[in-house]
């Protein structure tokens, strides 16, 4: 059961990130994003089908009003006590009905034709598009926040996180770019372009990264040798993580082989960070790019 359960898990990060890398974007279910004010005072009872945007709620403090999310929203460890209406693919919509919320947030992966049928039943939803870009993920959260009247919230965030941001940028724009590989998926071998805010990662902590031409996100093995890079990443997948790490020690040519630099990062840490967990992610990217370099957390804020 745990194998089956790491699966479904890495396929719900596969696809959320393949959905990333091809630049899908979703129109609002609901009202459109220049509504949100219009009836965010009556918003009291929220329903979430993502688990960075649950998290985002208790980030805002505004968890008192939500009163479902789904069973992959684990974080922070107060979400788990919330009721649960499905998974991030599937939906219990009579389930949602008969809980009567207000508003309903959706993400790109979430069923649209079960959105659609809460919306039948006049229960708002607004769906946010998977973000593409560090500045993306603060303008979701931005978005999230005026829903919830928590713009002054959100706004304080941000700008503290973006400071954060500038601070390591300086910081790192002085080190010897190392070319990095991060792979993100196994059969097929997947990774991300430059259009993703993963590869914003690995260029805010001193990286290059050598798929960011990549139009698809599939690679090939091949392409990574020929790439040769310093450090290889890989996104968590349990038992096929490791497994990931013991085909690549089989290519001794690759630098990161040799020099034994191949890392794991938490799925989903580096797939569905909030604007306070790019920061946790970045700081840990640094921490196997630059392993030299000391980030003051005091400097920034």
């Amino acid at each position: 059961m745990g194998l089956i359960k790491a699966k479904i898990v890495f396929s719900l990060f596969f696809l959320a990130t393949a959905l990333l890398i091809t630049g899908l974007v979703l129109a609002f279910l609901g009202q459109g994003e220049g509504n949100y004010g219009l009836q965010s005072k009556n918003i009291e009872r929220i329903i979430s089908l993502g688990p960075v945007i649950t998290e985002e709620i208790y980030l805002l403090q505004a968890d008192d009003k939500l009163v479902a999310d789904t069973i992959y929203c684990t974080k922070p460890e107060e979400a788990k006590n919330k009721q649960k209406i499905g998974t991030v693919l599937e939906i219990g919509v009579e389930k949602i009905i008969m809980l009567k919320p207000d508003i309903v947030f959706a993400t790109s992966l979430s069923n649209t034709k079960q959105c659609a049928k809460l919306m039948q039943a006049g229960i708002r939803v607004v769906t946010f598009m998977q973000a593409g870009s560090f500045p993306e993920i603060c303008e979701n959260f931005l978005i999230l926040a005026r829903y919830l009247s928590k713009e002054d919230k959100a706004q304080e965030i941000i700008s503290n996180v973006k400071k954060e941001v500038e601070y390591i940028k300086k910081k790192m724009s002085t080190v010897h770019k190392k070319k990095i590989f991060f792979q993100i998926g196994a059969n097929p071998l997947f990774t991300v372009s430059r259009d993703s805010f993963i590869n914003d990662f690995i260029d805010f902590s001193g990286g290059l990264n050598i798929a960011a031409d990549t139009t698809t996100g599939s690679y090939s093995r091949e392409q990574v040798i020929m790439g040769n890079p310093d450090i290889i990443i890989i996104a968590t997948m349990g038992i096929m993580g490791q497994d990931e790490k013991k085909q690549w020690q089989n290519f001794q040519t690759i630098n990161a082989v040799k020099n034994n630099a191949i890392f794991f990062m938490d799925s989903y840490l580096t797939c569905s960070p909030t604007p306070i967990t790019f920061i946790t992610a970045l700081k840990e990217m640094i921490a196997f790019t630059h392993p030299e370099v000391k980030i003051d957390d005091s400097q920034g804020k």
